[in-house]
């Protein structure tokens, strides 16, 4: 039987922060296994128990998800540490955690070769350029962005308190080469009043791994395809939490 412990207050801020109800976290999480290849069964009675404290700590195929859905790492989201040799309790009486036809929805995956990847895990300093055709002037987005690495998929998430937008980032590293996806909410008081911009990105990582360059490609206010420079510069290999403090201010 579980042990109870306090409310995982922690998550369920996290949670409320993102505007998701317990069953949208849930098909977040769902959603979140399929892309890195590991399908998981969150669902609603799940995270009711990790928030309740009924569950103190996930399994590691809950906790990847969890970190590429919030973009903060496992040991910020208020769950217990497991000690060396146990199991996360929600590896007991699963029954609790999966729908009858789960085990037929979801195909168990494959094994796969063991790979190294360089890590590129920590903070860094996010930097573009796009042109308003609006205003007829280029302008500079700058965020400090947290990157969370599994294998060769790489999480990234905008500190907050470093810029009026927030910015997201899922990529994929192939060797030097980093493709992914990228979605900015603009400032709801800014010129783009609360607008959301969504589209592709392509980086090369340099040989230090201290900068990744590239270009992005999106669509603009009028609706026409832009691109522009993007860097990522390294700052910071922690993700605790006195790290992302420091770094929750505005980008410079």
């Amino acid at each position: 039987m579980a042990v109870m412990t306090a409310p995982n207050t922690a998550l369920r801020a996290v949670r409320t922060g993102m505007r998701m109800s317990q069953d949208d976290f849930a098909r977040a999480l769902q959603a979140a296994g399929h892309r890195v290849g590991e399908p998981n069964d969150a669902n609603k009675r799940l995270v009711q128990r990790w928030e309740s404290g009924a569950i103190a700590a996930p399994r590691p195929v809950y906790a990847r998800a969890l970190e590429v859905v919030t973009g903060l790492p496992i040991s910020l989201l208020g769950f217990a540490a497991v000690p060396d040799g146990q199991v996360a309790d929600d590896e007991h009486g699963g029954h609790d955690l999966t729908s009858p036809t789960s085990s037929l929805a979801t195909p168990t995956p494959t094994s796969r070769p063991a790979s190294t990847y360089r890590s590129y895990e920590g903070v860094w300093l996010s930097r573009y350029q796009y042109f308003s055709s609006g205003r007829e002037e280029s302008f500079a987005g700058q965020h400090f962005v947290v990157v969370l690495q599994h294998g060769d998929r790489l999480t990234v998430r905008s500190l907050p308190g470093s810029a009026t937008s927030s910015l997201s980032l899922d990529l994929t590293v192939d060797g030097a080469v980093i493709t992914g996806t990228w979605v900015e909410q603009t400032d709801p008081a800014g010129y783009y009043r609360g607008a959301r911009y969504h589209g592709a990105i392509q980086l090369l990582a340099e040989p230090t791994g201290r900068r990744m360059a590239g270009k992005w490609v999106g669509f603009g206010k009028d609706m026409d395809v832009n691109t522009g420079p993007w860097e990522l510069v390294f700052q910071d290999a922690s993700t605790s939490k006195a790290t992302l403090d420091r770094y929750n201010t505005p980008a410079t």
